[in-house]
């Protein structure tokens, strides 16, 4: 694709990309090497953007060469600039470098204490070398000071939930949820956490979220099939009386309801196997419907 382009084109491309906050590092990485890269010096000060760009791409794609060339370049325009030397404690934990690495990050806070990017630099060191429980605390010192970072919340969820402490997990999705409420992942997600603890009342909290969810994209399978099992469960062991039973079977056959709506709307020969499962969900809340 990139050897069909022009100049020009794949210039554009790249702007695009960077306003877009699109990480094609492949085709980064193509376009750098076929068509800008000898050409560089017709960009003018946007070259030293590019330069970023390509770096990254070339870290994803471990092409540490091309990652050295733009670090040199960048350090040789810009000296001891902060986002340079980020970009070079990047390039060590790209090579398991962490010690050199963690040296980057911490010279980087001694400059700036307030700098984000560096702080969560750190979180990824420990979780690569599978320090948890660290990445975990230091996380959390980090939230103290960026607490509207939600990338962060969603991170340390999916940390606490590697631990399988799954109250510390759900307490992150309720920051998530106050956030964002009209989010369906953040429902969905919290409702599966809620579904694993186990339990009526926490079931029953999970039927709640998981039909936010579904409210909140109709086309949410994930969210119908956490209902369904929900209701189906509660139907089952609930004691809350026939009334409750009753109110979670039609909870169940709605979800069903949708579900095969979705699948008949939109049949293909690969979605066979699903038309199976949801005849195994049919017979299931048959035999749950049966006195």
């Amino acid at each position: 694709m990139a050897q069909q382009m022009s100049f020009d084109e794949a210039r554009n491309l790249l702007k695009k990309y960077r306003e877009d906050q699109v990480r094609d590092s492949e085709l980064v990485v193509d376009i750098w090497e076929e068509i800008i890269g000898d050409g560089c010096h017709r960009l003018g000060d946007e070259a030293w953007l590019v330069y970023e760009q390509v770096c990254m791409a070339a870290l994803d794609c471990q092409r540490y060469d091309l990652a050295e060339l733009c670090i040199t370049s960048l350090d040789d325009k810009f000296p001891k600039s902060i986002r340079v030397r980020r970009l070079q404690g990047m390039l060590y934990e790209a090579r398991e470098e962490f010690s050199e690495a963690e040296e980057e990050y911490v010279s980087i806070l001694e400059t700036d204490q307030t700098n984000m990017y560096a702080r969560k630099r750190q979180v990824a060191i420990l979780k690569a070398r599978q320090k948890i429980p660290e990445a975990i605390q230091k996380l959390n010192e980090y939230l103290k000071g960026f607490m509207t970072d939600y990338e962060a919340w969603n991170e340390l969820c999916d940390l606490y939930l590697s631990q399988h402490d799954y109250n510390n997990a759900a307490f992150c999705l309720e920051e998530l949820i106050m956030s964002n409420p009209h989010n369906h992942l953040y429902h969905q997600k919290y409702a599966e956490i809620r579904y694993t603890q186990g339990g009526n009342d926490n079931v029953e909290m999970a039927r709640t979220y998981y039909s936010q969810a579904a409210k909140l994209n109709a086309n949410n399978l994930r969210a119908l099939y956490g209902l369904f099992m929900c209701a189906t469960y509660l139907a089952v062991s609930s004691n809350k009386g026939a009334k409750d039973r009753q109110q979670n079977l039609k909870y169940a056959n709605w979800a069903l309801e949708q579900i095969q709506t979705k699948y008949e709307t939109q049949q293909t020969s690969s979605q066979l196997k699903e038309t199976r499962g949801i005849e195994s969900l049919h017979r299931l809340l048959e035999s749950i419907q049966s006195p």
